[in-house]
């Protein structure tokens, strides 16, 4: 690896910097006098090096700011399989652009009684964290795919950037195996292989990465529906709604017995709920449009990332931080890569090639994954979700999404026009529960009235006998877990408990891809179902 400043990059932010001196002068003269022709031209002078001098200095700091972070920056191939090809040269102004997002575990530079220390690196380490970043050329599409770390792909022969030595091919490894074998490079030739696409750039994160920069956004929002003490960890969370940053967040993200059932699915969908939350956070406190706070946070993370050289300059970074800054939050949306069990070891996964096709084909094609299907069967809601999908969230990551005026399942499970709903509000937002209703009544619960409540954090159906199954298909057109539907006899058919979790909306669409994608869009709060263990 190597470390690149660039004068060239300096270079070109400065020049930007003194392109448009705009004007300074106003020419206007002080009250009661008049401003002859030489004084004008010695008071235009006057302005034109006041204004040069500050340009000059202001260029002098972008300069010197891009070439810090430029110096920040290691850099590394960013294909090193077998063919060695590298990606097609794209415009990351106009272009679609994916970009691999790589967590490594290596514990370079980190302290902690739950992370370990720099003696426990050997290497890049393996990948904690694996997601491919897709931006399309229009700039109205945002899909973040997660690739589990115990998923078993074909991994090709990388020859590592440092010893020289080439790794085996393999008909099946585990995918998060490659960087060990070979550096970030490795994983892409792998992500390639796998999914016919050209990834055209990697970012690669260590654990400081994720504590200096959540503390530099200070903190992000996330949500547990019970306390959490993992030992493991050494996350500590109370019910409900925390700020995390630093250590607390980084324990977040690498969590894994503490959500869904203790495996894989629910670290995923916790890091996705993650990201989500600091999507919104950077949108709501216009970050991307804040130069100072921008430059503040590219140094944080430049201090702690690895990059593709292509990558590694900084105007490439601020132009794909420019194309992001407009994306509505419900076209920002994460998946997971549809899975299976593999069938010689249930601890390990394979690829679900049919479920999976689509979802390839929609990246290849540059088709964002929160469009409107073509058939009236695509959903439109308005607040938070687990998923991209309509159906049942996954024990793994608990939400609450809305119901949709546009949505009706193909098969009704329940007439919904027969189904008593009473809609509780349990948000600080008094008009939230007419919101809700409005949009229950559209989707056809025609019986829907409201009531106010006391303060909750998490959104409940409860229900009566008899109405049990009107209960399970308005939670699965909400997304709530099946935990959090109960009988109560006092409902009187059924009520729903809109929560803060369902305090805050935008749209969201089920995707054209189907049921089979697990994840959310930016715009959905999300809450983790604890695992017990």
């Amino acid at each position: 690896m190597t470390r690149r400043p660039s004068a060239d990059g300096a270079q070109s932010a400065g020049d930007a910097a003194g392109a448009d001196p705009g004007d300074a002068s106003t020419g206007a003269a002080p009250a009661g006098r008049h401003l002859g022709r030489g004084g004008r031209h010695r008071g235009l002078a006057a302005t034109a090096i006041v204004v040069a001098t500050v340009l000059v200095a202001a260029g002098a700091f972008v300069a010197v700011q891009v070439f810090r972070l430029q110096s920040n920056v290691l850099t590394s191939p960013l294909n090193l399989g077998e063919n060695g090809e590298s990606a097609i040269p794209v415009d990351s102004s106009t272009d679609p652009l994916q970009i691999l997002i790589l967590g490594t575990d290596t514990r370079r530079g980190n302290t902690g009684d739950f992370f370990g220390s720099e003696d426990d690196s050997t290497g890049e380490g393996n990948s904690d964290v694996m997601m491919l970043l897709t931006l399309s050329a229009d700039r109205e599409d945002v899909t973040v795919v997660s690739f589990p770390r115990d998923l078993l792909v074909p991994l090709p022969s990388c020859l590592d950037p440092e010893t020289g030595e080439s790794s085996q091919a393999m008909d099946l490894g585990q995918l998060n195996g490659a960087l060990k074998a070979g550096g970030p490079g490795c994983t892409v030739a792998a992500i390639n292989n796998l999914t016919g696409l050209s990834v055209d750039h990697f970012m690669m994160a260590d654990f400081n990465a994720v504590k200096e920069l959540t503390s530099t956004l200070g903190g992000v929002e996330v949500c547990v529906e019970g306390p959490v003490e993992d030992e493991y960890s050494g996350l500590s969370l109370p019910a409900g709604t925390s700020e995390v940053e630093g250590d607390q967040a980084l324990a977040f993200l690498r969590t894994r017995h503490s959500f869904g059932d203790g495996g894989d699915a629910g670290r995923i969908a916790a890091q996705q709920s993650f990201m989500a939350s600091m999507a919104r956070k950077v949108q709501a406190e216009g970050t991307l449009t804040n130069l100072p706070r921008l430059y503040a946070i590219a140094d944080t993370v430049t201090r702690n990332l690895t990059v593709d050289e292509d990558l590694s300059k900084p105007a490439e970074l601020l132009r794909i931080a420019d194309r992001m800054k407009d994306v509505d939050l419900s076209n920002i949306a994460f998946v997971t890569v549809p899975t299976e069990q593999w069938v010689e070891d249930p601890n390990r996964l394979v690829l679900d090639e049919e479920a999976a096709s689509p979802l390839f084909d929609a990246l290849r094609e540059d088709r964002g994954l929160t469009e409107d299907e073509p058939e009236p069967s695509a959903t439109a809601s308005e607040g938070p979700t687990p998923s991209a999908s309509a159906p049942p969230a996954s024990p793994s990551a608990s939400a609450t999404p809305e119901p949709s005026a546009s949505a009706t399942p193909e098969v009704p499970a329940v007439d919904p026009g027969s189904v008593p709903v009473l809609v509780v509000n349990g948000t600080s937002n008094p008009e939230r529960a007419t919101a809700v209703q409005k949009l229950l009544v559209a989707a056809g619960y025609t019986q829907a009235a409201t009531y106010a409540s006391v303060p909750a954090e998490l959104t409940q159906v409860y229900f009566s006998t008899g109405y049990e199954d009107a209960a399970a298909d308005l939670a699965a057109r909400l997304g709530v877990p099946a935990s959090r539907v109960t009988l109560d006899e006092s409902a009187a058919g059924v009520q729903l408990l809109v929560g803060a979790d369902l305090a805050t909306s935008s749209k969201v669409v089920v995707p054209p891809l189907g049921s089979a994608l697990d994840g959310q869009t930016a715009d959905e709060v999300t809450c983790q179902s604890s695992s017990g263990f």
